[in-house]
């Protein structure tokens, strides 16, 4: 894994990048990248079962934003717009011209506004546990729903997750969750040109069915998948599963663009 940090627009940025080893098959090698985009207070580790699985057949890049992971908060605020600016920045630099993003809680309104702004770098998107729920947008009921998602998630996962929730430390968390409250990811989306896949785990609290059916029906072209039995964080104790949902979806695209229907 190679690690590139950036210092953009006054934030600091860090991909951990994994880079799949070329086998001289020319369709294997041309896979499409995949950018990893973690959620409020959280960091790419999370992320790490998820990214070795795609590693496997494609390059991934799984990239800690200012203000999370091990990086110290920025001196300015960095709402959803400012953020995808610079994440398309991270991501010319780091040569991906191209790529699926994938994020995660508020990670999926990051990578929705980098795709709407940059839409020549999304080939596709995917919107994992979307947040926030239109008709649950109060700060009450998703602190219920965080609540109630820790209850049922396996002991690493609040590990991880409570130790990213120290590391970001209050103030940023605040400064960021207001910026989430107030993003409406779902009239965002409907601008999207690129085929945008919604996922959530079965038993996820915060971005629960039918919340996840009305993103998908706000986009051109949604879809929705469900991978029973997991939470939230559906993508580190469901992390195979997770990935051939994301490789399936890829793969449907290039068929719909080839000419052929997808399944």
């Amino acid at each position: 894994m190679r690690q590139t940090e950036f210092d953009i627009d006054g934030g600091r940025f860090c991909a951990y990048s994994s880079i799949a080893p070329r086998t001289g098959n020319s369709q294997r090698d041309a896979e499409l990248p995949v950018v990893l985009i973690h959620g409020i207070g959280m960091s790419h580790r999370y992320f790490v079962r998820l990214r070795d699985e795609l590693a496997r057949t494609r390059d991934v890049h799984s990239i800690d934003l200012p203000g999370f992971g091990r990086f110290g908060r920025p001196k300015e605020p960095f709402g959803q717009e400012r953020m995808a600016r610079a994440l398309a920045d991270v991501l010319d630099r780091l040569n991906v011209p191209r790529a699926v993003l994938v994020g995660h809680s508020m990670g999926a309104q990051w990578v929705v506004e980098l795709a709407r702004q940059r839409p020549d770098l999304a080939d596709s998107v995917v919107l994992m546990g979307p947040v926030v729920d239109d008709e649950r947008r109060t700060l009450r009921d998703q602190a219920a729903a965080l609540a109630l998602d820790t209850l049922g998630e396996p002991p690493v996962v609040n590990a991880i997750v409570f130790a990213d929730y120290i590391r970001c430390g209050m103030p940023w968390y605040l400064t960021q969750l207001r910026h989430m409250m107030a993003y409406p990811i779902e009239e965002r989306v409907a601008e999207l040109t690129a085929p945008v896949l919604v996922m959530r785990g079965g038993k996820d609290p915060v971005a629960g069915l039918e919340w996840c059916r009305r993103l998908r029906d706000h986009a051109r072209d949604g879809s929705v998948a469900i991978v029973p039995g997991h939470r939230h964080v559906v993508q580190f104790a469901g992390a195979r599963a997770v990935a051939f949902e994301i490789d399936t979806f890829v793969a449907r695209g290039r068929e719909a663009v080839g000419g052929s229907a997808p399944t």
